[in-house]
Order: structure tokens, then sequence, then C-alpha cells
């Protein structure tokens, strides 16, 4: 005697939910792991430029912090500017382009001394950091 089902079951569409499952855990991972990119240095606030170079290959940063009494970071150490000359010397030997990120309350005139510290120790790539618009 031969038995015949009277239920038909289908398994296709277990398929069509793996498929979807896949590409939402593949949009949610792409979507979270954007957030998390760092970069080296102190948080500050930057001026606002609308000109704004590309991302820079292994850039230094040298941080420069606002305030009543503003500090220089330099590969994550708080020097006075006097010593901030040796280090730059070994930046030159390295042959990677000097990124300055000063923090907006920052005076120009310090700005302008760490910039010429750089440029004055040979770094021939010294550039400003800036927030767009």
């Amino acid at each position: 005697m031969k038995l015949t089902r009277t239920k038909q079951y289908r398994f296709g569409w277990l398929g069509v939910v793996a498929a979807i499952d896949v590409v939402f855990l593949l949009t949610f991972s792409v979507l979270l792991s954007t957030n998390f990119i760092l970069q080296p240095g102190l948080a500050v606030s930057l001026p606002v430029s609308r000109f704004t170079l590309g991302p820079q290959v292994n850039a230094q940063i040298i941080s420069i912090t606002g305030g009543a009494a503003p500090s220089v970071y330099f590969r994550d150490q708080k020097l006075p500017l006097d010593q901030l000359g040796p280090l730059l010397d070994a930046a030159k030997r390295e042959r990677r382009p000097v990124i300055i990120k000063a923090d907006r309350q920052t005076p120009y005139e310090l700005v302008a001394a760490v910039t010429n510290a750089a440029l004055e120790h040979g770094i021939t790539s010294v550039s400003l950091a800036s927030a767009s618009p």
C-alpha cells in the first residue's frame, strides 16, 4: 500500500529568509564600522574652512589646545615649544607630512611658532587642519 501526503511542504522560503538575514548583517556591520575610524591626537575644536585637503597618508599630528594655558602635544606627549625641535628632527628623517590641529581658541602666534619650528627643522609638508562646513 502506497501512502500519499495530503499536505505539501515547501521549503523555498527558508533560502530567501537566510539571504535577507545575510544582507541585513552586512549592511549593519558596514554602517557601524564607519563610525569607529580613529584619528590620532587630541580632540580639538577645529576652525571651519571651505577649502580642505584630502586625507594625508601616514601623517604625524601636532595638536595644540586652546584656552588660558594652551599646550602642544606631539606623539601623545605634552611638551613645551622649545622641546619640539628634536622630535621634529626625528620626524624629518621619517619623511612623513605634519598636520597641525589647533583649537579655535588657540592664539595665532602659537600656531605660527609651531609652524615655523616645523619648517625650520626641515619638514617640507606642513598642513593646518580645519573642519568642513
